[in-house]
């Protein structure tokens, strides 16, 4: 199912980030920024609803799959990624608003971790409403930092989304927080090799471990 709608729709959010690290090189040229900085900006946002798009169509259409499951929250974190490193290495986030994208990349490589680990023992991580909630937050304040010099020059663009950019890192540190504790919760349950197993249950078989995650979008 890797040419259903629902996956095209993600690996499109892969395919858009060399457009997106190219369109910042040419708004580096003198009487281009203007183009090339709301060209990316419309590329991400439209790259963002696609992220909430091809979960809706995947779960309407019945089309969940494994592949859909990995590239997800992978394609989520090389956009954001890729966004936060243009942004950092052509000085539109420098000093120490350096923190929040950092804050926001090692929760990024944090929570991936910690998901790949527990799928092993089939167990879900879920997602909160707060972690929906800083998603949105940390993709406006990144599509206001695209934009940049080239918006008008009535409205502060970049100090609006520096500052989004901080409210998301500490609603970063507060999601990453939930997870790590909800996570180890679920380690510490994982017995050791050669230890034994899960006791078995009242009919005879081993209780299987706690999906916390069940039908849950893995994005967050």
């Amino acid at each position: 199912m890797i040419n259903s709608l629902p996956n095209v729709l993600t690996m499109s959010r892969i395919a858009v980030i060399p457009v997106l690290v190219a369109l910042f090189f040419i708004g580096e040229a003198e009487g281009w920024m203007g183009f090339a900085n709301w060209t990316a900006c419309i590329l991400f946002a439209g790259a963002g609803a696609t992220d909430w798009l091809d979960g809706h169509l995947a779960r309407s259409r019945k089309q969940t799959s494994e592949v859909g499951r990995f590239l997800d929250p992978v394609a989520d974190k090389l956009l954001v990624a890729a966004v936060l490193l243009m942004l950092a290495g052509l000085g539109t986030i420098s000093g120490y608003h350096l923190l929040p994208a950092a804050v926001i990349l090692c929760r990024e490589i944090l929570v991936s971790g910690l998901r790949e680990y527990l799928a092993e023992v089939r167990v879900g991580v879920p997602v909160s409403r707060l972690a929906k909630w800083k998603t949105s937050l940390q993709m406006i304040a990144i599509g206001f930092l695209i934009v940049g010099e080239a918006g008008p020059a009535a409205v502060p663009v970049i100090g609006l989304g520096l500052a989004g950019l901080w409210v998301a890192a500490v609603l970063t540190l507060i999601t990453g927080y939930d997870y790590m504790r909800a996570g180890l919760r679920h380690i510490s349950d994982v017995p050791a090799p050669g230890r034994p197993g899960p006791r078995p249950g009242p009919t005879g078989k081993s209780a299987a471990p706690f999906d916390a995650g069940k039908g849950a979008s893995p994005t967050g």
